[in-house]
Formats: structure tokens, C-alpha cells, sequence
């Protein structure tokens, strides 16, 4: 098991969460003293998601880049 301090742990989260992904289990220390372990939850099931498999199913009204109100009632263009 591996052990990292508070620190370290928060510097380098995507690191610790890639290896409990792979099986790993870590353990959080504070002053040198443990104080939380993750690891990771045993899951019979992979993540299905695909890409793009709600295309199609919204619609856009109007032009997305174009401001809903006027500029003469935009106030922050005023001095």
C-alpha cells in the first residue's frame, strides 16, 4: 500500500486516483499518522458511455452567438 501526506496527496490528486483505478490502495497520512485510506470500489460493470449518443436530440432556437438583449441596454457599456 502506498502512503502519501495531506500535501502531497492534493498536489498530485489525478496521480493517487489513476493508481486506485488500477488496484491500488493509498493511505493519507497526517504528520505521519494515518488518518484516511482510498481505495478502490470493486465494480463488476464498465462505464458504457458513448460518445455523442445524444446528437441530434436538442434543438438551438436563434443564434448562439448573438447577445439575447440589445447593446443600447447593456449597461456596462456606459462610462
Amino acid at each position: 500500500m502506498k502512503t502519501a501526506n495531506i500535501a502531497e496527496f492534493k498536489s498530485s490528486l489525478s496521480r493517487f486516483i489513476a493508481e486506485v483505478e488500477r488496484g491500488e490502495e493509498i493511505e493519507i497520512r497526517r504528520r505521519n499518522l494515518p488518518i484516511a485510506r482510498v481505495v478502490p470500489i470493486p465494480s463488476s460493470q464498465r462505464n458504457e458511455t458513448k460518445l455523442g449518443a445524444g446528437r441530434g436530440t436538442a434543438k438551438t432556437l436563434g443564434d448562439l452567438t448573438e447577445p439575447l438583449i440589445p447593446e443600447s441596454d447593456w449597461q456596462m457599456l456606459e462610462n
